[in-house]
Order: structure tokens, then C-alpha cells, then sequence
């Protein structure tokens, strides 16, 4: 039974994942490209398709995917291309991995990197059953409270480094643990090339004996295997790049101050309900109350021969430093931040009495599992041809779908398909922003609640025309339709009015457009 539970968070988590899958765009969405941000964008991610997220800056992953779709440093579109190449070069190791897995194609590594996180998520939940074997239902209980911690999803579900990094230092911990110390201290130094932080996995290295001068040297060596990794590639960096512009200032501040203006903040949104909804603010709490509870943990709680203890204190030591930056906002990047420190606690926690009710309050994060992989809205169409046709080399702008104003649900989309239903009479407009028209053909699947007549006309031309049948999908295909530069505007039409579907739907439908797909073919 305790196997099949570990199976079902798996299969989950699997579940959820792949509802981040979008035609044509792999996972790209997981990087959380902005549109905003366009314009800077490297050549090469330019050319390969992929997901922006409309009106937006886009997230620190970004910038990660271009060092590693491009990691020759030095080259000019690199550093136009990052916000800042110096601070985000220092994360290299992953932009590495992702470059050598994706046989250094850059479409190839935009994809590897997309999906890099998901893989090392499966590879700690096998190294962690070293730790939680499932042998009880406590074991089965932190296994699960690990695997599916607000930080390790946030990491998941943005493509970040924190996530493949808590795996490098799980591994260390293994090391060590088997008596291979000095190959501990190595792959905790390789880790501060994933992130700078996870260098402090090296505080779980046995510190010297005082009396004992044979100890010493041996510990200096590996203080040195620790930072020699990270060190190297800084001087490396400000040789080759400079300081440039320190966009991680407002990472660390005076003791407690990030986190009491966390709490000031998450407070006045229980009062005022201003910012986020009451369900989100409820979340944000519930995730800094389990990081103060494991940091209280380790600070009551002293074990300085315990590796364990050593590896959690640092973190609940760095988690008191933690600046405005790292705290603010709501999914909080403390909780990725400090997730050595979660898998410490889930460690060390003690299996009886009053420690149990410890052991939930510090997994609280849990409970924001469902809301860092529930699939977002996203757009309901793909393009597909050459770059030189989809995009515009002048201005960077790209061959999109705009839905009309009226008549459009929003967005869906289910395990197989993405889709969107019509209450009546609508159209789409397909943007062509070159100086040439453009042909192309337009396929979709077209499904109603009940049987009625749909077409797509043009011009009043109708260019398709179908009998749907309630609930079974009807194939379209519009061949060589000429998109001339500016829009070319589809009407959809029935002949009846929208009904509804039922199954406690309270919307009225009347069909649903499923796999638009614009498939771009040569110029005119």
C-alpha cells in the first residue's frame, strides 16, 4: 500500500506535467519566455518555436535557457540577450548539462533545459528513499512531503536551478554518508556551479578536530575541493565579463528583515484581501510558517555531529539573511532557496511524540503542491513553418491568431488537445506581419454539444462546412488560404443557438475549435 502511494504521487506529478506539453512548443512554456522581453532575444531562440507569455517580463529561467542555448560567453548577442550575463553566468552547470544533453542544437537545448528539472525530480525521489524507505507510513508521509514541497515544485514548474541543485547535494550527502568525504566535498563544490548557495553543503563535512593536528589538513583540502569550483569560474567570469550590473542586490538584508516584511505583507492581505485572493495569500502563509517551523527546528535543536543537523542549520542560518527580493511576492523563491534545509528537517525530525505535529507544520508548503502544477490558461493555436515566414526579421513581431471580441471562452485544454468554445456567431483574425502574403493552410477539429450546422467563411466565401454530431469531432482543413500582410479575418457561424452542455457546465456552448494549427508554406 506504501508503494502505491509513492506510485500515485509519481504517476501525479507525471499527470500534471504533461499538461504543460504544448504542440509544436514542447514544454517551452516551463521557461516562462516573456513577450516583453522579445526584442533582446538571442537569434537562435528567435528562429525556434516556442511559448512567450503574453504581456509579460518573463521569469529568471529565461535567462538560464539562452546561456545554455549559447554558452560561448563572450559573444556579443549573449550579453545583449541576458539582463545580466555576469550574475546569471554564474549558474553555469545546468546551462552545461542542458548544452551537452541537446548535442549543443539550440533548439535541441531550449527543450532539454525546458524539461531538466522534471528529470532530476524523479532521479532525488529515488536517491531519497535511501532516507525514507518505504518501510512505514511516516517514511511514505516524508518522502511525499519532500517530493512534492512547494520550493522543489516552484523549481519544477519554472525551470530553475534550485531543483537539480537539492540533487547534487543529495548526492554529496550519500557520499558522505558511505565514508567517501573527499568525493563529498567535490560534488558539493560542483553544486555551487548550479547555484551559488550549495556550497554550504559542505558544512556537512566533520569540521577538525581542535586537539588533533592530523585533522586539520585533511579538512583544509576539502574546505578548498568545496570552493575551488565556484571560485575559479568567478574569477573567471570577472576576467572575461566584468562585475556588470548586480541584479542580486536585494538578495540578502539584515537579519530577519526580508522575513518580517514577508509576514508583514501576507498579513495585510489577510486583513485587506488587496493583492492576491484569499486563497493565494493563504498559500504564502501556510509555505513561511514550514520554513519558520524547520528553522526553529534546528535552532532548538542543537546536533553539531549530526551531518544533517550541520547541512539544515546553514540554511536556517542563510534563511534569516534572506533579503526583501528573495521573500516577496507570491510564489515566494525562499522556499526554493532553502529546500536543503526542508530535506534536513524531514530528515532529522524525530518519529514520536510532539515532533509529529513539528513534522506537519513544517511540510505546510504541501498544501500549494495542486497550485504550482495546475496548468495555466495559455493560447489555443500553434504556428507551424520556416522562421523566415513566421517571424519578421525587421521588428521580431510573429504570425499570431487574435480572437475575436466577443463569442470566445477562454482557453482550454485537456490531456490530448487544446481548444476553444464558441457561445455563437465569432471570428479569429490570422495576423500576418510581413511585407509578403503568405500561404498557408488552417486545420482544426470542430465538436458541438448537440447537432448542428458550422462553417468558416471568408469574405463571405465559405471555405468550410460541416453537420457536427453532439460530442464527436469533425475534421477541418482549409488548403492554400492566401494571408495577405495585416489580418485576414475567419467567421465561424451555426445555425443554431448556443445550448447547455450539461455535466454541471453552467456556460452555454455552442462548438469548440480543438488543434488550430496555422501551417505556414511558402510566399506569394
Amino acid at each position: 500500500m506504501r508503494w502505491l502511494v509513492c506510485g500515485l504521487v509519481v504517476l501525479s506529478f507525471t499527470w500534471n506535467i504533461s499538461l504543460f506539453h504544448l504542440p509544436g512548443q514542447g514544454f517551452s512554456y516551463l521557461i516562462e519566455f516573456g513577450t516583453k522581453e522579445h526584442y533582446r532575444y538571442l537569434p537562435e531562440l528567435k528562429a525556434v518555436n516556442h511559448y512567450e507569455l503574453h504581456d509579460s517580463e518573463g521569469y529568471d529561467s529565461q535567462w538560464y535557457a539562452q546561456i545554455a542555448m549559447h554558452p560561448k560567453l563572450t559573444d556579443p548577442t549573449i550579453r545583449t540577450a541576458v539582463d545580466s550575463l555576469p550574475y546569471r553566468a554564474r549558474r553555469i552547470l545546468f546551462e552545461w548539462t542542458a548544452w551537452l544533453l541537446g548535442g549543443g542544437d539550440p533548439g535541441r537545448v531550449m527543450y532539454v533545459y525546458a524539461i531538466q528539472n522534471v528529470i532530476c525530480w524523479y532521479l532525488l525521489g529515488i536517491v531519497i528513499l535511501r532516507w525514507f524507505p518505504m518501510d512505514s507510513w511516516q517514511n511514505t508521509f516524508r518522502w511525499t512531503a519532500t517530493m512534492l514541497s512547494f520550493g522543489l515544485l516552484f523549481s519544477v514548474r519554472s525551470a530553475l536551478l534550485d531543483g537539480p541543485s537539492l540533487l547534487i547535494v543529495a548526492i554529496g550527502m550519500v557520499l558522505l554518508e558511505t565514508g567517501r568525504t573527499w568525493w563529498a566535498a567535490l560534488t558539493f563544490g560542483i553544486s555551487g556551479l548550479g547555484r551559488e548557495t550549495s556550497i554550504l553543503g559542505g558544512m556537512s563535512l566533520a569540521p577538525p578536530e581542535p586537539r588533533n593536528r592530523r585533522t586539520w589538513l585533511p579538512w583544509l583540502g576539502k574546505a578548498i575541493l568545496v570552493v575551488a569550483p565556484i571560485g575559479l569560474w568567478l574569477l573567471y567570469i570577472n576576467l572575461r565579463l566584468g562585475k556588470g550590473d548586480d541584479v542580486g542586490a536585494r538578495n540578502f538584508d539584515i537579519p530577519f528583515r526580508g522575513l518580517i516584511d514577508k509576514l508583514l505583507d501576507d498579513v495585510s492581505d489577510m486583513v485587506a484581501v488587496g493583492r492576491h485572493s484569499g486563497f493565494v495569500w493563504q498559500l504564502d502563509l501556510a509555505v513561511v510558517v514550514g520554513l519558520m517551523a524547520q528553522m526553529f527546528f534546528f535552532a532548538g535543536r542543537i546536533r553539531w555531529s549530526n551531518p544533517w543537523w550541520r547541512l539544515g542549520a546553514v540554511y536556517a542560518f542563510l534563511m534569516i539573511f534572506l533579503g526583501d527580493a528573495v521573500w516577496e511576492h507570491y510564489p515566494t523563491a525562499a522556499a526554493r532557496v532553502l529546500l536543503p534545509m526542508t530535506l534536513a528537517f524531514n530528515v532529522l525530525v524525530p518519529r514520536k511524540g510532539w515532533a509529529l505535529v513539528l513534522l506537519i507544520i513544517g511540510n505546510l508548503g504541501v498544501l500549494g503542491a495542486a497550485d504550482m502544477l495546475k496548468p495555466p490558461g495559455r493560447e489555443s493555436f500553434v504556428v507551424e513553418g520556416p522562421s523566415e515566414l513566421r517571424i519578421n526579421a525587421k521588428d521580431n513581431s510573429v504570425v499570431r491568431v487574435i480572437f475575436g471580441p466577443r463569442n470566445w471562452w477562454d482557453a482550454e485544454k485537456s490531456r490530448w488537445e487544446y481548444f476553444r468554445w464558441t457561445l455563437g456567431d465569432c471570428s479569429l483574425a490570422i495576423r500576418n506581419p510581413q511585407s509578403f502574403p503568405i500561404v498557408a493552410d488552417v486545420r482544426f477539429r470542430a465538436r458541438s454539444v448537440d447537432d448542428r450546422e458550422a462553417k468558416v467563411s471568408h469574405d463571405g466565401k465559405v471555405l468550410w462546412h460541416a453537420n457536427l454530431v453532439g460530442k464527436i469531432a469533425s475534421e477541418a482543413v482549409i488548403s492554400d488560404l492566401v494571408l495577405p500582410p495585416g489580418d485576414t479575418v475567419l467567421d465561424f457561424q451555426t445555425d443554431k443557438a448556443p445550448a447547455f452542455p450539461g455535466n454541471g457546465d453552467p456556460r452555454r456552448l455552442s462548438y469548440s475549435v480543438r488543434g488550430l494549427e496555422i501551417d505556414l508554406k511558402s510566399k506569394r
